[in-house]
């Protein structure tokens, strides 16, 4: 399984914004093959802090993601809501069975 975790630090004044454009992504990318689980969360403790985490199947399914042109969308309508870069790791995580 393939876990994601991002974070984009929305300007203040667009935070409902880029919480209303990262639920679209969400919920498009739920529909996406060997998607597990993609959500978005705010972060208590910074307000305008938006945290993303994302389960694939695989990696080949999280690069079928990155090719999607609605996932690149996204990441362009971002572009002046955000401060700074958004960030964005990967892992690969075993099960323990």
């Amino acid at each position: 399984m393939i876990v994601v975790w991002g974070r984009v630090e929305a300007v203040p004044e667009h935070l409902d914004e880029v919480k209303r454009i990262s639920l679209e992504h969400v919920h498009r990318s739920r529909s996406e093959p060997g998607c597990l689980r993609h959500g978005v969360h705010s972060d208590v403790e910074h307000l305008n802090v938006l945290v993303f985490y994302e389960e694939w199947q695989d990696m080949a399914a999280l690069q079928a993601h990155f090719q999607v042109p609605a996932a690149g969308q996204f990441v362009a309508a971002l572009q002046g809501l955000v401060i700074g870069e958004p960030e964005i790791k990967i892992y690969e995580a075993n099960l323990a069975r």
